[in-house]
């Protein structure tokens, strides 16, 4: 009854998910510099329900921008849709703080699945989840340290067929990004 109470209240509160502290508001923005750095394309999925005011999408949007992660794609998703989603945009890596969410993602895409688990305490949690493919993580900080160390790893694949692969690839010359670190600065500036 509580927790029904809660989520009316929710819904009937303007603009309630601008108001949502964020567990780890430096990390946002690493991720953003990090995501820019490598080029890596970002997916923001919730389910979050709607409250009043403008919709979830625009709210989330807002709230990324003003912790540092400029121009964010939100994905508003229904609960059981994670998988269609991560296999339709071909996910290589999500993370999500629901165990149902993981493994959904996990039955129904390529996606590797990264759990976030904030009480690191939970043993038994954990080793669910590891024993069904899915790594493991307490804090944001350590998910972008975790993309970070795949990043590297993945730079000095080795296997026959994978150097053949990068052999006929096209060479791609690593450019410094050309839009500002807020890429609005450069529109706002000079629209055309």
């Amino acid at each position: 009854a509580e927790v029904e109470r809660l989520w009316r209240s929710v819904a009937a509160t303007t603009n309630w998910w601008l108001t949502v502290p964020p567990y780890e508001p430096a990390q946002m923005s690493r991720l953003y510099a990090q995501s820019r750095r490598g080029r890596w394309e970002i997916f923001f999925l919730t389910s979050r329900p709607p409250s009043a005011g403008d919709c979830v999408q625009l709210q989330t949007q807002v709230w990324l921008e003003r912790l540092g992660f400029f121009l964010p794609s939100v994905l508003t998703t229904p609960a059981g849709a994670r998988g269609e989603v991560a296999r339709s945009l071909r996910l290589d890596l999500a993370m999500d703080d629901r165990m149902v969410n993981c493994m959904e993602i996990i039955g129904a895409s390529n996606a590797k699945v990264l759990h976030m688990a904030r009480d690191a305490d939970d043993v038994e949690r954990r080793q669910k989840a590891e024993a069904r493919g899915i790594g493991v993580v307490a804090t944001l900080s350590e998910t972008i340290d975790a993309v970070e160390r795949l990043g590297e790893i993945l730079a000095t694949r080795q296997g026959r067929l994978v150097r053949l692969t990068d052999w006929f690839a096209p060479k791609r010359e690593r450019a410094d990004p050309i839009l500002p670190h807020d890429p609005r600065k450069r529109f706002r500036m000079n629209p055309f």
